[in-house]
């Protein structure tokens, strides 16, 4: 178990975003739009695996920067990118994602972060 924050970030723009990642070695991001089911029922699936692991999680809505939707190839929601040093490197379009799956996901791309001690 960590100590970092257990609830997800809410991001405003593009400039948190890049704050939040650049403060962190590994960052969890999901992509969502208000209004869309799937997205809200990944909130407290988020704030599990928050609590389960060493990933700081932030949640941004790309429809309040335009620029990121390009910048990071959103064609879905929800789409959890993972960020290390700053960099996209692994994602996850798949819609709905369960907490063991996400857990699964983050110990593949990053087995530091993630408590295998369970």
């Amino acid at each position: 178990m960590s100590d970092a924050t257990t609830k997800p970030a809410q991001l405003a723009d593009g400039a948190e975003l890049a704050a939040f990642v650049d403060e962190h070695d590994v960052a969890l991001v999901e992509f969502y739009t208000i209004g869309c089911p799937k997205c809200q029922a990944m909130e407290p699936v988020l704030g599990n695996v928050a609590r389960s692991t060493a990933v700081p999680i932030g949640m941004l809505n790309p429809g309040d920067d335009l620029e990121l939707v390009d910048r990071f190839d959103i064609e879905s929601v929800p789409s959890l990118l993972l960020f290390r040093d700053g960099d996209p490197v692994a994602r996850l379009a798949d819609g709905f994602v369960g907490g063991d799956e996400l857990v699964d996901f983050l110990a593949d791309h990053a087995p530091e972060a993630v408590d295998t001690d369970e």
